[in-house]
């Protein structure tokens, strides 16, 4: 059984069923979506139903990015976020014009469904930013921290390698986990254009919304699956200017 990880996918329907195709997926294959599934690319509320017909039939966890915070929030109130609107929601509404009423219930479920921090049986933590509780998720008393915060990416990157996690040096923060996989800051934003690892940490957003590919990684074999730069698929589109 393979379990994958997938970086931020903003709207790039082309480039997911591409990734997919080139996963070659499994029955038994476990699947942890890092969040930001909407705003970017022109076909969010496709990404949404590709999603929810994929959890029909494999092992999914879909954990919430705040893009899809702003997302819920207009599905669920029709109320459009100024914020949101900067920054992709103008072109995730204008995808949901094709949507039903019915449709539209369904994806806010599955939003509201959607896990703010994943653990699995190994100790590993997938989440879509970060947190900042030494104490651990479980005791983070801003949850806005999951969806948001980008300190602790900052701080894995600029730790001393050679720290070892029993050194008092070493962050509490990073010490609860085996591992933790993240998604939110592009990895181009460091010129680089796949996951990127720093101490305990994999960052697998590798600025699909941008310029960059689509990312999945295999968390046990650290095997990293690419599509081609999505906005190559999308010759028309500018996609999100803005992070």
């Amino acid at each position: 059984m393979r379990t994958l990880a997938i970086g931020d996918i903003h709207g790039g329907f082309r480039a997911l069923k591409e990734l997919m195709d080139k996963l070659q997926i499994r029955k038994d294959d476990q699947f942890i979506f890092l969040g930001d599934y909407v705003d970017g690319w022109s076909e969010s509320a496709q990404v949404v139903q590709y999603l929810i017909a994929l959890s029909e039939n494999y092992n999914c966890t879909f954990i919430k990015g705040n893009h899809d915070v702003w997302c819920e929030h207009w599905l669920r109130l029709g109320e459009a976020n100024a914020v949101w609107l900067e920054h992709g929601g103008q072109g995730t509404m204008k995808s949901y014009e094709a949507f039903d009423k019915a449709n539209k219930k369904q994806h806010l479920e599955f939003f509201e469904s959607m896990k703010l921090y994943h653990i699995d049986n190994q100790n590993r933590l997938f989440l879509h930013a970060g947190f900042t509780s030494m104490h651990g998720v479980e005791n983070e008393s801003h949850k806005e921290n999951f969806y948001f915060d980008r300190t602790l990416w900052e701080m894995a990157l600029t730790m001393d390698k050679r720290i070892q996690k029993n050194s008092e040096l070493y962050p509490d923060r990073l010490k609860h986990y085996n591992e933790i996989y993240i998604g939110h800051t592009p990895t181009i934003n460091y010129k680089i254009t796949e996951p990127m690892h720093a101490i305990n940490v994999w960052n697998v957003d590798t600025g699909a919304a941008f310029t960059g590919p689509l990312s999945a990684i295999d968390i046990d074999t650290k095997a990293i699956f690419q599509t081609d730069k999505v906005m190559e698929f999308y010759p028309d589109e500018n996609g999100r200017n803005k992070n």
